[in-house]
């Protein structure tokens, strides 16, 4: 009976909250401190994902202090920005769909569009609840084809679960409203930081094929080989704009983040619908860019990955991040040991 009163005990949470000139919601697991603070009416974007670490609050997500922050900064670096209905850059900003050509009016850096149309939409809170199993929230955004460039209605919807262990599930659901068959990629920018400054941390993932990028940063369509970072590497002195296709069938995690001397480490999950990673190291070197894509930049032109949708079809996308104290006796072993071991 005792045992089946402690497995009773609630732990998980979800708290709406009017602060910071927004409202945040912040599901949040007591039993190991984890909580996720996501805002709906930027983006969506995850803006902190917090783990207690030997006696301090860490927040693994470089983002925004409040709503004139983001409103001021949300297009310098895009954090934490969903990436839809294209991701990174289009060359040009233009395209050709179906025979016809459109060009996009939404954000452009040096005459390309980047990092989709949505990334400021503002998202209906649909669920908003905790169970004793988990804590999630759900939000809803309907596209009506107002931009020119691409004049096809989609809805999305966006989910955040947080459950034990200090796992956070991020699962996307595009629905075709259009009537007709549309172009369509999907992906995160989110800023990952462990310690002061990404030049003391490592970082492996499953991949030993490097997209390959023009002079301005549009791929050739061409893939050529890079091993790298299969095995990791330090992050120090290494600055990256690169996008990297995933060995799907090799162990879980995809990706990881891992800082020696603050002794913790970020698993990413990304499951099928997300083969494609960007990594981009800014120039501050604070924070690092590991971006789960489900098509390579300017996917519209190369179609490097890009889905075509038909009419009231969906396509779900999903990533997973866990966070895990790096153990000493692996530690010791040196990181690349680490990932002949078991990955869960």
């Amino acid at each position: 009976m005792e045992n089946q009163a402690k497995q009773s005990v609630l732990t998980f949470y979800c708290d709406r909250i009017q602060q910071n000139g927004w409202e945040e919601i912040i599901l949040r697991d007591e039993a190991t401190g984890a909580k996720a603070t996501i805002i709906p009416s930027a983006g969506g974007i995850l803006n902190k994902f917090e783990v207690p670490h030997q006696g301090k609050i860490i927040n693994l997500v470089e983002g925004f202090k409040d709503a004139d922050d983001w409103k001021a900064n949300k297009t310098n670096g895009f954090k934490a920005a969903k990436l839809s209905p294209f991701v990174c850059r289009m060359n040009q900003s233009t395209y050709n769909w179906e025979g016809k050509e459109y060009t996009t009016e939404k954000f452009a850096l040096n005459g390309h569009a980047i990092h989709g149309l949505l990334y400021d939409a503002p998202h209906e809170v649909m669920i908003a609840e905790a169970s004793a199993f988990m804590t999630e929230c759900k939000f809803l955004y309907r596209y009506k084809g107002t931009d020119p460039g691409y004049p096809f209605a989609f809805d999305m919807n966006i989910r955040y679960r947080l459950e034990g262990a200090s796992r956070l599930t991020i699962i996307t659901t595009v629905h075709n409203r259009s009537g007709r068959t549309i172009p369509m990629s999907d992906g995160w920018h989110p800023y990952f930081k462990l310690g002061e400054t990404i030049d003391t941390a490592m970082l492996q993932f499953n991949s030993k094929k490097q997209v390959e990028f023009n002079n301005i940063l549009v791929p050739t369509g061409k893939i050529i080989r890079n091993k790298k970072w299969f095995k990791g590497a330090s992050l120090k002195d290494v600055f990256l704009d690169n996008c990297f296709l995933l060995d799907l069938d090799q162990p879980m995690p995809h990706c990881t983040l891992s800082d020696p001397e603050l002794g913790l480490e970020l698993y990413i999950y990304p499951d099928r619908a997300y083969p494609y990673l960007q990594i981009y190291t800014p120039p501050h070197r604070k924070s690092i860019a590991i971006e789960n894509l489900s098509s390579a930049p300017d996917a519209f032109n190369n179609h490097m990955g890009l889905l075509e949708l038909g009419p009231e079809d969906s396509q779900a996308f999903q990533t997973r991040l866990r966070v895990a104290v790096m153990e000493k006796k692996e530690e010791k072993k040196g990181f690349f040991s680490r990932f002949f071991g078991k990955k869960n």
